[in-house]
């Protein structure tokens, strides 16, 4: 496989198309946003001018939209130009039942599916670092090991059945998004008693919490970066939303997930345009303080 083409070209899809190309790979990829076209082409890739066309004239696609609805929709345009050719690799993060919905769009036209979704953020997909957890018969895995490669240090093949990586994802979802509300909470605490941030994100990172997401969360918090570092708020409810769908229909209850979600909830509907980090804001204004250094 030799050109490779990326649907959804924002902080995560440039990301992986950047590395692709850096690994040697002929990327063609499509964006709505102009813009996002022309970096594209500036970073030595081919624009596109729609979903067709990259399915035309690419060997395998990573897809990388926002919901269930537009990957259903996009992967309908690629199979014209797949058909019993091609692979898609589904890195977008959807409900279980939505890659098998597109999974038997992609198998009844001879093309084969990577159910593949994706954790480290904008950082990860930049450095080629991202985690994959990948859902997809053993022989369609190895023989897209290469690609993978040049977008991942961490692939874990987690079975054979498409909707197993997104089920995966799911789960890990409902841990971080715990784990950021538990972050945010814990420093409004420590700063409405008295304490400088600075001695919080000491003695937090040298504890047995300690780790990339907190000091990375801690961080943007404290320098008050609320937009545009890649971690919009949306992704994560959505996240968590599709956590609390899987949840009901296995039967397991999830309380620190679904308060969670509540917060996030709260959060895009006073900072819709802002990032994970801006939940702070909002447990600051009822607390009466401020997380800072």
């Amino acid at each position: 496989m030799k050109k490779i083409g990326v649907i959804g070209l924002g902080n995560m899809g440039m990301g992986i198309a950047n590395n692709l190309i850096k690994s040697g790979f002929s990327v063609i990829g499509f964006d709505l946003v102009e813009k996002r076209l022309k970096e594209l082409i500036e970073n030595g890739g081919t624009a596109a001018t729609n979903t067709v066309q990259v399915g035309n004239e690419s060997d395998a696609v990573f897809v990388m939209v926002m919901n269930g609805k537009q990957v259903k929709s996009v992967v309908s345009d690629l199979v014209t130009g797949l058909k019993d050719r091609g692979t898609i690799i589904l890195t977008a993060t959807i409900t279980p039942e939505e890659a098998v919905e597109v999974y038997s769009i992609a198998s009844s036209n001879g093309v084969a599916m990577l159910d593949s979704p994706v954790s480290g953020g904008m950082d990860g997909a930049h450095n080629g670092t991202l985690t994959l957890m990948t859902a997809a018969k053993k022989s369609d895995f190895e023989n897209c090991t290469r690609i993978l490669e040049a977008v991942s240090s961490n692939i874990f093949h987690v079975g054979e059945n498409i909707g197993e990586g997104q089920t995966v994802k799911a789960s890990l979802q409902a841990f971080i998004g715990a784990t950021f509300t538990s972050i945010f909470e814990a420093l409004v605490l420590g700063s409405k008693a008295g304490i400088k941030g600075q001695i919080l994100y000491d003695v937090f990172s040298s504890s047995g919490v300690g780790s990339p997401l907190f000091k990375n969360c801690a961080s943007l918090i404290m320098d008050r970066k609320f937009k545009d570092t890649g971690s919009h708020i949306s992704t994560m409810y959505k996240d968590l939303g599709i956590s609390l769908g899987m949840a009901k229909n296995n039967g397991v209850p999830l309380f620190t997930a679904g308060a969670a979600y509540e917060l996030f909830q709260a959060g895009i509907s006073m900072y819709p345009d802002e990032d994970n980090w801006s939940i702070v804001k909002l447990l600051e204004k009822i607390s009466g303080t401020k997380v800072e250094w």
